[in-house]
């Protein structure tokens, strides 16, 4: 199975787009926000537009959770599905997204500005800030049974009239109540905690000393975490600090839905381990 990626920030209008790229790519279905999508039915999959905040529909829309990525993955299977169209908002998700559902790398990567004109996704940005409208390449038919009491808009076609002459489909606008929390923040302190918790559970650790998080001015490119440990004398420390990066990135990406660039971990000092104590 061919996999093309359809890639864009977050309220630019991909959605909206979705099928005709996936026509002009001749895609069979599309990937879009943890639901596949095949003509206008939806074969498998939970939408991530139904999730209560931003953070879990962001866990839902790259399948994190194991049922999920599973019963996605056989419906690809089974239906005979040759080139697929995977949605995301960066090329870091795509890959999450495949690799979660087990697929090839792309071979094909299509960017939203490529297709749509400023304008275009100013309008786009400006609904889903502003109205917290979001659209999902379906028929409302097809949507109501994963929206239960969401408000969803009456479907109208998403082609122009030129493209209408080679294949019809539908849209539906959906208002996930996600939308109206706003801005969400992540504070230091949150992740912080979470690092903490790994340092006391993780073998071979004393404690944890230092804990430093640099945002940069977009956090869609990741944060960088720099820790500063204690360990116990005589531990492998290549190999305890190794696993600690790991667990901290794994940990904080679930937990938080962020993306974590680096996590450098630098030791203190060794102690001696107590008889008794904890390891």
């Amino acid at each position: 199975m061919e996999v093309v990626a359809f890639v864009g920030p977050s309220g630019t209008g991909k959605s909206h787009h979705a099928i005709g790229v996936a026509f002009d790519n001749k895609c069979d279905a599309i990937i879009d926000d943890g639901l596949l999508i095949k003509g206008t039915k939806i074969l498998a999959g939970t939408s991530a537009k139904n999730e209560q905040n931003r953070i879990q529909a962001v866990k839902r829309a790259i399948f994190t959770e194991d049922s999920h990525a599973k019963q996605v993955r056989e419906a690809l299977a089974k239906n005979d599905i040759k080139r697929l169209l995977i949605i995301a908002t960066s090329d870091n998700m795509i890959n999450k997204i495949v690799g979660r559902l087990q697929l090839n790398p792309p071979v094909k990567t299509v960017y939203i500005n490529q297709i749509a004109s400023k304008a275009e996704i100013k309008k786009a940005r400006y609904s889903r800030l502003q109205e917290g409208k979001h659209i999902v390449p379906v028929p409302t038919v097809e949507l109501k049974p994963h929206f239960t009491g969401y408000f969803a808009d009456l479907p109208y076609n998403l082609f122009s009239s030129k493209r209408r002459e080679e294949k019809e489909a539908d849209r539906s606008i959906v208002r996930p109540s996600f939308s109206f929390y706003g801005k969400l923040l992540i504070a230091d302190s949150a992740i912080e905690d979470i690092i903490n918790i790994i340092g006391e559970k993780l073998e071979g650790v004393e404690r944890v000393t230092d804990i430093k998080v640099r945002r940069r001015s977009d956090n869609s490119k990741g944060i960088v975490i720099s820790v500063e440990v204690i360990l116990y004398y005589g531990v492998q420390l290549f190999a305890v600090t190794r696993k600690m990066q790991a667990k901290i990135k794994e940990k904080v990406e679930y937990m938080t839905a962020m993306q974590v660039k680096n996590v450098n971990v630098s030791i203190r000092s060794l102690a001696v381990r107590n008889h008794g104590h904890r390891g």
